[in-house]
């Protein structure tokens, strides 16, 4: 089956489908409200089964290219003493390879490179998704956690809920040789190599919904975690203030269907998770190449639908329930010993690839 599709949302998920479905022979549309691709972002950790999706997106080999190789990682208490290690040797013989780090701005890179020049409309938002689909087979609903596709499809039936944590992210002019996350009591900080020389960071603290420390990010971020193990104050003290980004993190209550007509929903807009397990990037770009076979493969377009929704939903919700349960087991505060050793078993049952 080909046709025309319009993609609403220029990012991971909606580029990697765009890709795929141009390369299938669909003609396609990108609507993006942004006025180009971003040129600085944070990194990104693509898992195995996401890197094999790229491989079927025909853009795997560019992508490793761009990224490095995770090395081995621990989680760590504030003292520095280890929790559990992230053993990438065992991620490789399980899954044939390893995890690579890759920053956002690269992957996105990657992704429009596929692309001829004027299929994404940059600087073009989409104010009513129902109207593409008068124009369209299919409209793609990859707008993000905000989805306006989704709340066409869905009004506030299915809101947004607080996950009970703030976050904090950038970069900074620093190496470090491996990278790994320390968990104290109700607050967290990671850290990642995400190229020579540039290392990047998280912080997430349990805390009211919309709190901001009065004293600002950076000096708040160097009280909450400034007499934590080395390399964290050190890197504390090379944050530039104007690269903080700083918001509220938020988990979608899961939906009845990611399909609505001819509509259908894929990434943050269907799914939107925690970060806890690294998954939102990889959870897009599994996605995209479901959709894409889905969409190539059956006889009409709400068959091609149903099988999408029947193969992605179940996996997806489930992933997002656990990042929510780790993100609940980060805001502990009390009893943290047992948590550490819920971490150590989890890890050692092995993290999703």
């Amino acid at each position: 089956m080909k046709g025309s599709v319009a993609v609403v949302g220029g990012g991971i998920g909606g580029l990697a489908v765009a890709g795929g479905l141009h390369r299938a022979g669909w003609r396609v549309t990108v609507f993006e409200r942004s006025a180009g691709l971003p040129t600085v972002g944070t990194g990104l950790g693509i898992w195995p089964s996401a890197l094999r999706a790229l491989d079927r997106l025909g853009v795997g080999t560019r992508a490793r290219e761009c990224g490095r190789l995770q090395s081995d990682g621990a989680m760590r208490r504030p003292d520095g003493s280890v929790i559990a290690t992230l053993d990438v040797a065992r991620i490789r013989r399980k899954h044939g390879e390893g995890v690579h780090l890759l920053s956002r701005p690269a992957l996105l890179g990657v992704l429009a490179g596929a692309l001829p020049p004027g299929v994404v409309r940059f600087g073009s938002p989409v104010a009513d998704p129902v109207a593409l689909a008068a124009r369209h087979d299919v409209v793609v609903g990859a707008d993000g956690i905000r989805s306006a596709t989704r709340a066409a499809m869905f009004g506030d039936r299915y809101p947004l809920r607080y996950s009970g944590m703030t976050a904090w992210r950038g970069t900074v002019a620093l190496d470090v040789p491996a990278g790994g996350e320390t968990w104290g009591r109700g607050r967290k900080f990671g850290l990642t190599p995400q190229a020579a020389g540039v290392t990047n960071w998280y912080a997430a603290v349990a805390a009211a919904e919309g709190y901001r420390p009065p004293e600002g990010d950076v000096v708040a971020l160097r009280r909450l975690f400034g007499d934590w193990h080395d390399p964290i104050p050190t890197l504390l003290d090379r944050v530039d203030p104007a690269g903080v980004l700083h918001h509220d993190m938020h988990l979608l209550t899961p939906l009845p269907s990611y399909v609505d007509g001819r509509t259908v929903l894929l990434g943050d807009a269907a799914h939107a998770m925690t970060p806890d397990l690294g998954q939102g990037a990889c959870q897009a770009l599994i996605d995209a190449v479901a959709l894409v076979d889905a969409l190539t493969r059956e006889r009409d377009v709400p068959a091609a639908l149903a099988r999408y929704d029947g193969q992605r939903r179940w996996p997806t919700q489930r992933m997002a329930a656990m990042a929510a349960r780790a993100s609940r087991l980060s805001r502990v505060r009390r009893f943290t010993g047992a948590r550490d050793l819920a971490v150590r078993a989890a890890l050692a049952f092995g993290p999703p690839g």
